[in-house]
């Protein structure tokens, strides 16, 4: 349980770094097909929130990359 607590933590602080540092990003969370589940009950578990975790993590490496190249 420590383990889930310690993954849904950093999806939050990270979430809220995105939020903060980068909102053109903040905006489009919404849109990752990750957070629309395809069924009326999904059940989330550890490994499906460690993948929206790197996913968020990516999504600013990526971002951080684009710019980076483009300024």
């Amino acid at each position: 349980m420590n383990n889930l607590r310690k993954v849904l933590g950093e999806i939050s602080e990270l979430t809220s770094d995105i939020e903060t540092n980068y909102p053109e990003l903040y905006r489009s969370l919404d849109e990752n097909p990750l957070t629309i589940p395809a069924k009326n009950h999904p059940q989330v578990n550890k490994d499906d929130l460690k993948e929206y975790l790197e996913s968020l993590k990516e999504l600013i490496k990526h971002h951080l990359e684009t710019h980076r190249n483009n300024g």
